[in-house]
């Protein structure tokens, strides 16, 4: 057995993806999330990119040797339970780990979306080599995923470093279903929020972004705001859990310059020095492949 399948299911984007032993991906197909909604036409829909894939590489099912499944959450990962995420509507209670396992009579794996990418960045990434660190998601939402001395940390029920939950101010943008939350001001539907609010009637944060870099200053104080927060949620991670690094994905990824400073003088202001002085501020490593390899980092099982 020589390949690992992995799937990610986001909020706005779907992936099946193959890697052989090495984590080399071999090949990819992306659906959007709003082509099917539903878990049994989304399982439907991976059935047909599983079958396409194997086609197209002229690889047996029998050569392929488990399936990894990346998926915000919350879940229950020894159960194999989807437990109604809020970025995917209908999907309640989804016994997705069963139904593949059935289906293709193959070991399945998952994690939530933040701990697949924790883990592939610490094997692989920007975390190589460390015994602890901490890999917030900033897209769609807001999560962390924890490795502490040298192990995934997921807490009794698999809550463990849902981040965007924790309430960072009594007034603004809605995230996690909690106005003035760490995902409310440190994700992408966030920053949409946070600009309207502030006058700037753009429809993606990506446009916010955007028009921060090309020196829109209404823009540009949006971003501050938004890093800000930032700086006050890591302040929080560092001083209680004392992480060698912090590694933050996406939006931060694409762009870091927009943040770092607002962030770093944040963190020299809140955190306790001696913690600040040993923890590294990073942007993903592996960058655009990171939500690839993290649901191939599942299938291996070994975390």
């Amino acid at each position: 057995m020589k390949y690992y399948l992995g799937l990610d299911i986001g909020g706005t984007k779907m992936a099946t993806t193959i890697a052989d032993k090495h984590f080399n991906i071999l090949k990819k197909i992306v659906f959007q999330t709003s082509e099917t909604i539903t878990p049994e036409k989304t399982l439907e829909k991976f059935y047909l990119t599983i079958d396409k894939i194997l086609k197209d590489l002229s690889i047996d099912l029998q050569d392929i040797k488990s399936i990894g499944i990346s998926c915000g959450g919350p879940l229950d990962s020894k159960k194999g339970i989807i437990l109604s995420p809020p970025n995917l509507p209908t999907w309640d209670y989804v016994e997705i780990v069963k139904i593949l396992s059935k289906k293709y009579s193959k070991p399945v794996f998952i994690q939530n979306d933040a701990n697949a990418c924790a883990l592939v960045e610490w094997k692989l990434g920007a975390g190589k080599n460390l015994d602890n660190v901490i890999f917030l998601t900033f897209g769609t939402g807001m999560g962390a995923g924890l490795i502490l001395n040298g192990k995934l940390y997921t807490g009794k029920n698999d809550m463990a470093g849902e981040i965007g939950h924790i309430r960072l101010s009594e007034e603004g943008p809605i995230g996690y279903n909690k106005k003035g939350s760490f995902e409310g001001f440190c994700s992408g539907g966030g920053i949409v929020q946070l600009a309207k609010m502030r006058g700037l009637n753009l429809n993606t944060a990506q446009e916010v972004l955007e028009q921060a870099q090309s020196g829109n200053n209404l823009a540009k104080s949006i971003i501050d705001e938004s890093a800000n927060y930032l700086g006050l949620g890591l302040s929080v991670l560092i001083d209680i859990l004392n992480p060698e690094a912090i590694i933050i994905g996406s939006i931060y990824t694409r762009c870091e310059d927009l943040f770092q400073e607002k962030v770093t003088e944040v963190l020299k202001r809140e955190t306790l020095q001696i913690s600040f002085d040993n923890c590294r501020i990073l942007k993903s490593e592996l960058k655009e492949s990171l939500g690839d390899l993290a649901a191939i980092i599942v299938a291996t099982g070994e975390y």
